[in-house]
């Protein structure tokens, strides 16, 4: 900015420069933002377009998986000989439009004790229903990745596209499903039920996609192979990765690589067929893994970019000069009170909320902008007072939660052993709340010399509602178990006194037992909890056989029934919260009662804290970080017998 200059002539030049970085940008911006939208709009039509062709080419595909896949079941499940098994696969081949052809092709003898192969096979041709039997020296079905891949995975496939020499003899794709017959209690693999397609369809399908001029479709398999295209030389010879290679372009073997992996995306990669810039989404076939091209060329979509932008830089220029005009005008009636504003910000951008703000008497931009910064100022002050009170509130708050935490952690038993003279058994406890404070319990004590009571429980909910009925709860279960009555009579006892005053509705799960630890029997009742796991010395973990019982505090009139079981020497009762099993990971999934199962097992031999810690590492490596979702407390009591520990 030139010295000595009035602010009048600082304010055109100012303005007039100003103008034209707009009118650049505005230009650059109407120029990136319409070839955006143009994108963008291309980006939802291919999109749309590609989506539904898959959607439509899924239909038919997945009409002909349902053929192999009943015929497999029917064959599982009934009886057959071999009239009706030919009968079956001609009405199959002729019912069903979709599907070309279609054999059972047995194992080996499996059939006929004395024949090696037996493939019947019907397919179409000439309008006509035909027959084969498939199988010999030149033709070793049990070989070939259509019969081997689905006996290997256990489970049907569709084979890559293929020209079936033998069968079909046209280009053709295969979905085989295994069945399987049981033999003296086992099952065993019998053979595969096959159903052909030939991709005549699928080409006419691809092929009818047209954009503008030079837009078109094509399709690769699971391994690139290219199945329809325009190019008519590429089909059934080339791969994707071929293409690539021969035409040394890097963006098509990622692209590649990332259809063949089941991606969908949106790219901008050369047309092979024109050589030109282009926008292509892909999508993959859900059913077969195939991937699915659809190419929109840039040329044809950007022209009318083109004939935009002369409009702009025409309109553009008029309006340059008309600002030029405008400044002129008005510099002489901002530039004062704008500096006033200026110093008045700088001021309150230090913190000096109290400096006054200049009064401007016009009711223009400028007036209103003077009255924009007095209510800034205002709210500004009546903000930080009101963070100030929030922030003070929210510390208070916090400090409480913590305090309530501990005082709820302290009525939990923490010591362990907790009975280190007794050495008939060892018990070990562990809970993680998944808020401050949380509604699981546990606990265990004497009732007698020979007799150790111990619960473990879950209340609805989280929080401080939870953490004051499991407070409740707890101090309940210890005065009731005192009486030396059975496990089903303190669930009952606890669970009507509850009912008295459960204003909130709320209610919990509780398994309670009584461990005899001279003998090893352990009597329970389960109110509605998730059964204990019993970890054997030799054996596989098993769950404690439920008993019948709801949750407690609930229901009216509610009866809890007694089970009985032993704990031979070594072995531990591990109980546990749901907080276990329904951690998540990142994706949703549970760490689930099966993978629960298996962690103990690996823990069998490992002492019992070792056990506990065990399990706590398995659900935060499942977890991957995920926020925990409920409380997760684990009770772990093994029996040593009356020697000591084992």
């Amino acid at each position: 900015m030139p010295r000595g200059k009035s602010i009048e002539f600082k304010l055109i030049l100012f303005f007039f420069v100003s103008g034209m970085f707009i009118f650049l940008l505005i230009f650059s911006f109407t120029y990136r933002f319409s070839r955006h939208m143009i994108e963008k709009n291309v980006e939802e039509s291919a999109r749309n377009l590609t989506q539904s062709t898959v959607n439509k080419i899924e239909t038919i595909l997945s009409s002909a998986q349902k053929v192999p896949e009943n015929l497999a079941y029917y064959l599982e499940n009934s009886p057959y000989d071999k009239e009706q098994l030919l009968g079956l696969l001609k009405t199959v081949v002729e019912k069903n439009s979709e599907v070309y052809g279609s054999t059972v092709a047995f194992e080996p003898y499996s059939f006929e004790r004395g024949s090696l192969y037996f493939a019947p096979y019907y397919y179409k041709s000439a309008g006509e229903i035909k027959f084969s039997y498939l199988g010999g020296a030149a033709y070793r079905y049990f070989y070939l990745d259509w019969y081997q891949i689905p006996k290997e995975l256990g489970s049907p496939v569709w084979s890559e596209p293929y020209f079936d020499v033998g069968g079909g003899n046209i280009i053709m794709a295969t979905y085989s499903a295994p069945f399987y017959k049981t033999d003296s209690g086992k099952r065993r693999f019998t053979g595969i039920v096959t159903a052909d397609i030939s991709l005549e369809w699928l080409r006419d399908i691809v092929s009818s996609i047209k954009i503008l001029d030079s837009g078109y479709g094509f399709l690769i398999s699971r391994n690139g192979t290219i199945v329809t295209h325009p190019l008519k030389d590429l089909i059934m010879h080339e791969t994707i990765f071929s293409v690539a290679e021969e035409r040394d372009d890097a963006l098509l073997r990622r692209i590649g690589r990332k259809m063949i992996s089941g991606e969908s995306g949106f790219v901008p990669p050369m047309s092979i067929v024109s050589g030109k810039k282009s926008w292509m989404y892909y999508a993959p076939i859900p059913s077969t893994g195939w991937s699915l091209a659809v190419l929109f060329p840039q040329d044809e979509f950007m022209a009318d970019i083109i004939r935009l932008n002369r409009a702009i830089a025409v309109l553009g220029t008029a309006g340059l000069l008309l600002l030029l005009g405008t400044v002129v005008f008005i510099a002489r009636s901002i530039a004062g009170p704008l500096r006033a504003m200026a110093k008045a910000t700088q001021e309150i951008a230090t913190g000096n909320l109290d400096v006054e703000v200049p009064s401007v008497r016009s009711d223009d931009e400028v007036g209103k902008l003077a009255q924009a910064f007095e209510y800034m100022k205002v709210s500004l002050k009546r903000y930080i007072k009101e963070l100030t009170e929030t922030t003070a509130a929210k510390q208070k708050i916090e400090s409480e939660l913590s305090i309530a935490h501990h005082i709820q952690m302290s009525m939990l038993p923490k010591v362990f052993p907790p009975f280190p003279e007794r050495r008939e058994f060892d018990i070990y406890a562990f809970i993680e709340t998944a808020k401050e404070v949380g509604g699981d319990l546990y606990d265990f004590y004497f009732i007698d010399k020979d007799r150790l009571c111990f619960v473990i429980g879950d209340v609805l909910g989280k929080g401080i509602s939870s953490a004051l009925f499991m407070a409740m709860t707890t101090t309940l279960f210890k005065a009731t178990a005192a009486k030396g009555i059975g496990p089903d009579r303190i669930l009952a006892q606890v669970d009507a006194e509850l009912k008295k005053s459960n204003d909130e509705d709320m209610f919990l799960t509780a398994f309670l037992g009584i461990l005899n630890t001279k003998t090893g029997e352990v009597v329970y009742a389960n109110g509605g909890h998730n059964p204990p796991f019993i970890i054997r010395r030799n054996s596989e973990a098993v769950l404690v056989k439920e008993t019948a019982g709801k949750v407690i505090g609930a229901y009216e009139g509610m009866d809890f029934e007694t089970g009985r079981f032993i704990l031979e020497p070594g072995e531990t009762l591990f109980m546990y919260t749901d907080g276990v099993t329904e951690a998540k990971d990142d994706k949703g999934g549970f760490f689930s009662e099966e993978r629960l199962k298996k962690k103990l097992d690996d823990l069998r031999d490992l002492p019992l804290k070792e056990v506990v810690s065990g399990v706590s590492k398995a659900i935060k490596d499942f977890s991957c970080g995920t926020a925990q979702s409920d409380d997760i407390t684990i009770m772990a009591l093994k029996f040593n017998g009356e020697g000591g520990s084992v």
